[in-house]
């Protein structure tokens, strides 16, 4: 399939995944799923950051960026690894992950001083993936979760496919959910015996930087009493006990 869209990439004029009928890839009434270059899987990975579906903007720098290697002779595979690499995580949201993964014990699990070592230029210890591969538009809008992807064929069929080939060559891999859509998402192949439950690091905050007070309150830079309502301390709290153990069980296996 990448090879396919590789060509109308470089054939075509537009790098908008609603623009081009050419990269669409299913419609089902008002849902659209669009293709981007987000194929390559880092099967050496140790860890797996999994969202909830590539949005607009991101789907169109990785476009732009493999239409870009693709034109410079580079090959293919080597073409959407570099793509998918360009709409990853970095700056505030990186340096958040790393510091909530080393606070619940993730380093010692895989015996590093920082699992910031993990992002190691090259290394490709770190899968960056969606519940939904591709993007997904619903009335030309980045899905956000709306309808339920377990219960819309054309999503669930995403899942079920491109999720699980990437669970099947990672299983011993820690699997981080960003969102409780995510989570759904991954439960569900857990349910279905395609992923260790105990590998899946539920209920850490996102990392984005908009998080802060959740993420302080997590670490414990913050006291849970002097935190705003909204931002829930007590599940927060009671995740990072859990997440802990959840660690030093896997570390004593």
């Amino acid at each position: 399939m990448a090879t396919e869209f590789m060509a109308k990439i470089s054939r075509s004029g537009s790098i908008d995944p609603l623009a081009s009928s050419d990269l669409t890839l299913a419609q089902d009434g008002r849902i659209r799923v669009a293709y981007a270059p987000f194929d390559h899987v880092a099967t050496n990975a140790k860890l797996v950051i999994a969202g909830i579906t590539p949005g607009l903007s991101q789907a169109t720098v990785a476009l732009a960026a493999a239409r870009q290697h693709f034109a410079n002779g580079v090959d293919l595979e080597e073409a959407l690894r570099r793509a998918k690499l360009t709409a990853s995580f970095s700056g505030t949201l990186r340096s958040n992950l790393v510091a909530m993964l080393d606070s619940i014990g993730v380093n010692g699990l895989f015996d590093l001083k920082t699992t910031a070592d993990l992002f190691a230029p090259g290394a490709e210890q770190v899968h960056f993936t969606s519940a939904l591969r591709y993007p997904v538009f619903v009335n030309g809008k980045n899905y956000n979760g709306t309808p339920d992807m377990l219960k819309t064929p054309i999503l669930r069929q995403m899942i079920d496919k491109h999720l699980a080939e990437e669970a099947t060559l990672l299983p011993q891999a820690l699997w981080l959910p960003l969102g409780p859509k995510a989570e759904m998402a991954l439960q569900h192949l857990a349910s279905r015996g395609l992923l260790e439950k105990s590998r899946i690091l539920a209920g850490l905050p996102h990392p984005s930087g908009a998080n802060g007070e959740r993420i302080a309150v997590f670490l414990g830079k913050k006291d849970a009493g002097l935190a705003s309502r909204q931002t829930r301390p007590a599940p927060l709290l009671a995740a990072y006990k859990t997440l802990r153990n959840q660690i030093s069980t896997l570390k004593g296996r």
